[in-house]
C-alpha cells in the first residue's frame, strides 16, 4: 500500500516539473520579446503530439510541446524551422524534455496553417557519445 503513495507523489512531482519547464520557457520567451531580442512572441503549451514519434517515456495524450509564434503574420517554413532549431540544438534541453514525457516538438504560426514538427528522440543523441 505504501508504495502506491510513493508512486502518486512521484507522478505529481513529474507533472510539476513539466509545468515548471513550460512556465520557464514562456517567461524567457516573453522577456526576450519585451526586450526586443526576439522578433516574435513565443508561447509554449502541451499538446497530444504525434503518435509516430512516441517513445518509452511518452506521456499519453500529452507528448507534444507546441510553440506558437505570435508574429502578426503567417511565418514561412524556414522561419518556423529557425524557431525549432533554437530548441533542437540544445541537447540537454531535449533530453530533459524526453525524460519528462515529451516526444514531439511542434512550431506553428498564429496566423494561417503553417506548422512543422520533429521527433525529439532524433535530436537527443540517445545511444551515442555525449558531447
Amino acid at each position: 500500500m505504501w508504495h502506491k503513495i510513493i508512486e502518486i507523489k512521484e507522478w505529481f512531482g513529474e507533472m510539476s516539473e513539466r509545468y515548471r519547464l513550460l512556465k520557464d520557457f514562456n517567461r524567457a520567451a516573453k522577456f526576450s520579446f519585451v526586450q526586443g531580442i526576439a522578433p516574435a512572441l513565443l508561447e509554449a503549451k502541451i499538446t497530444r503530439g504525434d503518435s509516430a514519434y512516441k517513445h518509452a517515456f511518452s506521456k499519453w495524450m500529452g507528448g507534444g510541446f507546441r510553440i506558437k509564434a505570435l508574429s502578426g503574420r503567417s511565418l514561412n517554413q524556414n522561419e518556423l524551422i529557425e524557431i525549432g532549431r533554437v530548441v533542437l540544438d540544445n541537447e540537454e534541453l531535449i533530453r530533459k524534455m524526453i525524460s519528462l514525457g515529451w516526444d514531439t516538438l511542434e512550431v506553428h504560426s498564429n496566423i494561417g496553417y503553417n506548422g512543422t514538427k520533429w521527433p525529439l528522440k532524433k535530436y537527443a543523441n540517445i545511444g551515442g557519445f555525449l558531447s
